[in-house]
Order: structure tokens, then sequence, then C-alpha cells
């Protein structure tokens, strides 16, 4: 195979002075605000063939209380932002990855039409977060149909019409815990337990009400040592702080929570990380070690917040890009 180009090989076909890769919350607030503030040249690239980001796939509400004023479902929710998009006039253009940072702004975009540049004077990264697999939670056993995560879960359901399991365990009890009960409960799923390591549940509410609530039994103190099954899964061990094990029969496995950074853009681009966490470092206007980006959301707020505080997130950081993109165009903070 042929080496990759080098980004200096490649013709700057785009520019703009500020680019936002993530459609979500926080990538979409900022926009708006950027917008409001007189900047134009703004453009959005995501990945994804349909922007939104992870509230398109959470069938449940509340989202929007604080945006639009009125509870919504995470799909609405989601159209709305991309309509709020749409009527301001600002380019969303889906479908386009961004493979590589460079210095200065300078982006490596792939997409149907090939690869280009877009040289941005500032950039700002907003690809939130993901759930911890079960290659990294060390959970032995095969590889048999039925594993998932909630947002993978989430997509069947919501996007697909697609039920994957019907008598899962779920593992973890964070809020995203609640939203994969809800999700199992639209879609006539009964989970026939939810496992969580610690003593209590990661979250006070709404877990211990909603665990009663959707009669699932909760396991406390307890880890998932091995799943199961050949060709899908039949049932998982599992073992207690008191070296006891036993065995719960079931037909998939949710993993839910444990989020990690969706860094890997800041890592292969040389933006500083932090050790502990993995988010690119950012100082307190949000701007990371290469001053030509900022992050924020959940990509660098941990534990993860719900949508409606990371589209405020949006906001604020916004702004700070709008006095910076100020401060390089010689007019006064």
């Amino acid at each position: 195979m042929p080496a990759e180009k080098p980004m200096t090989d490649l013709p700057v076909k785009d520019s703009c002075q500020v680019a936002i890769i993530g459609s979500g919350p926080t990538g979409v607030a900022a926009a708006l605000e950027l917008k409001k503030t007189g900047i134009d040249d703004i453009i959005i690239l995501d990945r994804e063939m349909q922007g939104g980001g992870v509230p398109r796939h959470c069938g449940h509400p509340p989202f929007g209380l604080r945006e639009y004023h009125r509870p919504m479902t995470g799909p609405t929710y989601a159209r709305r932002n991309m309509q709020a998009i749409k009527d301001a006039g600002i380019p969303l253009l889906l479908g386009h990855s961004v493979t590589r940072l460079g210095t200065g702004g300078l982006l490596q975009v792939t997409s149907t039409e090939g690869m280009k540049q877009i040289q941005a004077t500032r950039v700002l990264l907003a690809t939130g977060t993901r759930e911890m697999p079960r290659s990294a939670r060390f959970v032995s056993g095969g590889r048999p149909l039925g594993i998932y995560n909630t947002g993978a879960l989430q997509a069947m359901v919501y996007l697909k019409n697609m039920i994957p399991f019907r008598r899962p365990v779920i593992v973890g009890t964070e809020i995203v815990s609640f939203s994969a009960l809800w999700t199992c409960k639209k879609a006539g799923i009964q989970p026939v337990a939810m496992l969580e390591q610690g003593v209590r549940p990661q979250v006070k509410q709404p877990i211990p009400l909603a665990v009663k609530y959707f009669g699932v039994p909760l396991y406390l103190n307890v880890q998932i040592d091995t799943i199961t099954g050949r060709d899908r899964v039949e049932g998982v061990r599992i073992s207690a702080d008191n070296g006891k094990s036993s065995e719960i029969d079931c037909d998939g496995v949710l993993f839910t929570g444990r989020f990690v950074p969706e860094s890997s853009l800041a890592r292969m681009g040389g933006l500083a990380l932090d050790k502990n966490s993995g988010c690119p470092l950012v100082d307190a206007d949000g701007r990371c070690s290469d001053p030509a980006y900022y992050a924020a959301g959940n990509l660098v707020h941990h534990p993860v917040t719900m949508a409606g505080k990371c589209y405020q997130k949006g906001r604020i950081i916004a702004r700070r890009i709008y006095r910076d993109l100020d401060h390089v165009n010689g007019k006064p903070a």
C-alpha cells in the first residue's frame, strides 16, 4: 500500500474562522453562540451521516428543558438542534471525518469526496465521550452474540427498530444505566439483573427507584467474571467480595457507563492529555496545548454531564473563542 500522504502535500481547499468537530449539544450551542456574536465563517464537521450526537439515540425525556423550555425525547431534541443550525445558516458537513489535527488549526478531513485539508483559525473539539468496552473491563469468555453497550442498544432500538435480546443483564448503575433501563422498557425487553461492583449505586437517584419501577433485581458488591455461551449469550458468572460466586441465566449483557473521553484525535494530533482521565489538558479558557484548539463538553468533563449542561458549556466556550478571535484580529477583548 502507498504511504499516507503527509498533510503538507495536500491542497488546502477550504478555510474558516472556526471549525467545530462534533454536532452534539456542545458543538451546536457553540456554533449558535458564535453566530450571535457576528462570526459567520463557521463550519461543523461530523463523521456521522446524521447530526445531533448522542441524544438522537436516546428515546426518553427530559431533554431541552433549558434550551427550549419544554421536555423532549432525545431524537426530538437532536432534530430541534439541527433545525436551529439550519435556520442560522451554519454549514454542517456530515459524513466528514477529521483524521488528523495539524499545528495551528490545520485539519485533514476525509469524506466520500476524498481527502482534503481545512485551515481554521480556531478549532473546537466537541467529540464527547464513549462507554468503556468489554475489552477494557477484563471480562473473560467468548464473543457470542448479545453483548452491547448502551449507545449500541439505543441505536438498534431507536434507529434500526431491532431488538438484540430479551433478558439481558445490565452492568453498571450510572445515570446512563437508567437510560438503558428506559430503552429496555420501550422495546419490551425485561432485564433479569443489574450489577454494581460498589457497595451502593453510582448515583443516589434515579437508579434505586428505577430498578423497583422496572422490576429489575439490583445486585451490589458483585462483579461479572465470565460470559457464557457459544453462538449467543446464555449466562454470566458473577462473584462477590466474600468469595462466593453464582450464575445468572440471560440472553445478553449490556455494559453501561465507565465513560472514557473520545480523545483519539487530540492524542494523535500531539495535544497534551491528562494522565489520569485521558482528557485533553485545557487552561481556564478551555484552550488546549496548541492555542489554535479548544475542547469542551464531555470531552473534558468527567464525570460526564447531561445534554443541557453540555449545551451551556458550548455557549461559554464560544464566548471565549470570540474574545480570542477579537485579540487575533487586533480588536480590544
